[in-house]
């Protein structure tokens, strides 16, 4: 073990050194891939020197996430305390299910979980767990809801048309999840959306009459802080009073902005959060931790312990089910996905959480202002983002976007809301300064020189 740990702080850095000579990997062609780096499986053994230059090799090849140069995806970036914790995580191998194996972890677990409760305004009677990404979460969601609104649905499955709402710019996870807990995709209501891809609720409120009125029965609406391309924020107390009016479970997915929560400048942008019956948000987003760091918590705990719970005396040997993770979780097995977190939470405070949150928000108005005093720049997006999405000199987003990756220039995304397709740049890598936001910006426009776009 100390000789693989030592060649594991060897290949770190080397990592880092990658990141900062050659932040953006140049690109394979997945037709040449098994040829041009060594990744197949043999019968015999690889000896050390060859293992370590393939491992040097995928490095090199793969992209990094952390770098400066990344504006690809909704993470990016790394803090060093909380990948501290993640691997301190793999070190001690612990799954997550009971007290007995997991021991002073799941208190770490339950006091985030806690926490967050208590920062949005949920009782004492809530509570929550980790799931493997937000998709994960909004499922888990759709379950309860369907499980509080039909009890028998669980064991004699679903028999009535149970309908779900949520708006048109949603994460795609809400008509996938329809599938899985068996109402169906097409018993997924798409509602119309204002110029910033917020949820219209005059819609809303038309499409559950209507479906009242055809003998349907409405169930589920799920809200989004941080729409997946504009970054909008739905009105959660707008929503709240059609869901208390006809007895719908209201879900927030956070999995983008969610982490606003811990910003008390920005916390505004989900008012009416602790009127939610569930809220999920992803730490590996906007707070930085290493994937993956998924969470949602629920306003009754009885909910997750109704959905998820299942005797099994050969695994619920000990302690009472409080402490029993299992009891409240979609998964048996399930690694240590809180330590992270609770690393970084610990060593930085709240004060820490919160600057790191407006960071992002203090990038976005740097790139905008830039975009805006640059009339060759077309800006899509607006204010209380951390999305944006802009044209340069009328140059096709899928085009300028692609060229920038295969030239290893940058990494970044385009995306598209209604007629307009654009580039998204996402100022959530935790490692960017102001000179970054510019760089990028300057490093674009060279680019188009260069290449004659």
């Amino acid at each position: 073990m100390h000789k693989d740990l030592k060649l594991f702080t060897e290949l770190a850095e080397f990592l880092i050194s990658e990141e900062e000579n050659n932040p953006v990997a140049i690109p394979i062609d997945t037709k040449i891939l098994y040829e041009t780096i060594d990744i197949e499986l043999g019968d015999e053994p690889t000896i050390d020197d060859d293992f370590k230059e393939t491992l040097k090799d995928i490095i090199k090849s793969t992209p990094k996430t952390a770098s400066k140069a990344f504006f690809n995806q909704l993470f990016g970036g790394r803090i060093s305390r909380a990948t501290l914790g993640d691997l301190l995580a793999v070190m001690l191998n612990n799954s997550m299910y009971t007290y007995k194996v997991a021991g002073v972890q799941v208190g770490i677990e339950k006091v985030l979980l806690q926490k967050i409760c208590e920062r949005i305004g949920y009782g004492n009677n809530s509570d929550g767990t980790l799931a493997p990404g937000g998709s994960m979460c909004n499922y888990m969601a759709m379950l309860m809801a369907r499980d509080a609104f039909d009890a028998n649905a669980r064991n004699e499955g679903v028999s009535r048309k149970m309908i779900a709402y949520t708006s048109e710019t949603s994460h795609y996870s809400v008509t996938k999840n329809a599938s899985f807990v068996g109402i169906g995709r097409h018993q997924v209501r798409s509602v119309k959306t204002d110029d910033h891809g917020k949820l219209l609720i005059e819609d809303l409120e038309s499409q559950i009459q209507n479906d009242i009125k055809n003998g349907y029965h409405p169930f589920f609406v799920n809200a989004t802080a941080g729409t997946t391309v504009l970054g909008a924020f739905d009105d959660v107390k707008g929503i709240s009073k059609i869901c208390k009016t006809h007895n719908l479970w209201l879900h927030l997915d956070g999995a983008y902005c969610g982490s606003v929560i811990f910003s008390n400048q920005y916390k505004h942008l989900v008012d009416g959060i602790e009127l939610t019956d569930s809220f999920s948000l992803n730490a590996h987003k906007m707070l930085g931790t290493p994937l993956g760091c998924s969470i949602i918590v629920t306003n009754d705990k009885k909910h997750l312990y109704q959905s998820f719970s299942n005797d099994a005396d050969y695994l619920y040997q000990t302690d009472d089910d409080a402490f029993n993770l299992g009891k409240t979780s979609l998964q048996c097995g399930r690694r240590n996905d809180a330590l992270k977190l609770w690393t970084l939470w610990k060593s930085v405070g709240n004060f820490g959480l919160e600057k790191i949150v407006d960071h992002q928000f203090h990038l976005a108005n740097v790139a905008r202002d830039y975009i805006k005093s640059n009339s060759d720049y077309t800006l899509y997006s607006f204010d209380d983002s951390i999305s944006v999405c802009f044209n340069y000199k009328g140059i096709s987003a899928k085009t300028l976007c692609t060229k920038l990756y295969e030239h290893s220039k940058l990494m970044v995304g385009y995306g598209s809301f209604r007629d307009d397709t654009f580039v998204r740049l996402v100022t959530i890598n935790t490692l960017v300064e102001e000179k970054d936001m510019i760089s990028f910006f300057k490093t674009l426009e060279d680019f188009v020189d260069s290449e004659d776009l």
